[in-house]
C-alpha cells in the first residue's frame, strides 16, 4: 500500500499514519479491501432501497409478532411468581399488539413510498428547525421603523375647545361645597 499523498511505501497495511506525511491512512485501507467504494455509501444505499412506508410496515409487524412471545413469557413468570391477578400480562398484551397494529396503519398512512425519500417526522423537524434558525441573530438590533411626519401634524381646524375654556375641578372642591350647605 502507497500514501495517497507522498507515494511513500507503508510497510503494512494496518499502519494508520503514512511515515514520511503523517496522512491518515485508516480509510485508504477500508478503500482497497472494497475495491474503492466507500463503506459508509454502501450502507447509504441499502437503507434508500427501503421506503419509508416499507420499514414501518415491518416495524409493525415486528412488534405486533413479539406479543406472541412476551405474552407467554410474561404469563408463565406470573404463574411461577403466584400473581393472583396478572395485570401484567394483560398491558403488555394489549400495548404489544395494538401497538404493533396502529404502526403498521401509521406507516400505511402518513409514510412515503418511494425509497430515499424522508419521513414524516424528518421533514416537519426539517421544516421547524428552518423556522426556528431563520433569524438568528441574537446580538443584532431590530428592524429600523419610521413614524410618517403626517403623524406630528397639528389637527385641523374643528370643534376644538380652548384650553383656558375648561374649568378646573377637583374632588376636594366637590366635598368642600357639600360641607358649606350643611352649616
Amino acid at each position: 500500500m502507497h500514501c495517497p499523498q507522498c507515494g511513500q511505501e507503508q510497510v503494512s497495511a494496518q499502519t494508520r499514519f503514512c511515515s514520511r506525511c503523517g496522512f491518515p491512512l485508516t480509510g485508504v485501507a477500508e478503500l482497497l479491501l472494497n475495491g474503492g467504494i466507500s463503506p459508509n455509501s454502501i450502507q447509504t444505499t441499502a437503507s434508500q432501497t427501503i421506503s419509508p412506508r416499507k420499514k414501518g410496515l415491518r416495524q409493525g409487524l415486528f412488534i405486533f409478532l413479539l406479543s406472541f412471545l412476551v405474552i407467554p413469557l410474561l404469563a408463565i413468570l406470573t404463574v411461577m411468581a403466584g400473581v393472583q391477578e396478572p395485570f401484567i400480562v394483560a398491558i403488555a398484551a394489549i400495548l404489544l399488539t395494538v401497538g404493533g397494529l396502529l404502526r403498521m396503519a401509521y406507516a400505511l398512512m402518513f409514510e412515503s413510498a418511494n425509497p430515499g425519500e424522508a419521513t414524516l417526522e424528518q421533514n416537519v423537524l426539517a421544516k421547524t428547525q428552518s423556522f426556528l434558525n431563520k433569524n438568528q441573530q441574537s446580538n443584532a438590533l431590530p428592524p429600523q421603523q419610521t413614524i410618517p411626519t403626517t403623524a406630528y401634524v397639528p389637527p385641523s381646524e374643528g370643534n376644538w375647545r380652548d384650553t383656558n375654556d375648561l374649568t378646573h375641578t377637583t374632588v376636594t372642591d366637590h366635598t368642600t361645597k357639600l360641607l358649606q350647605k350643611e352649616e
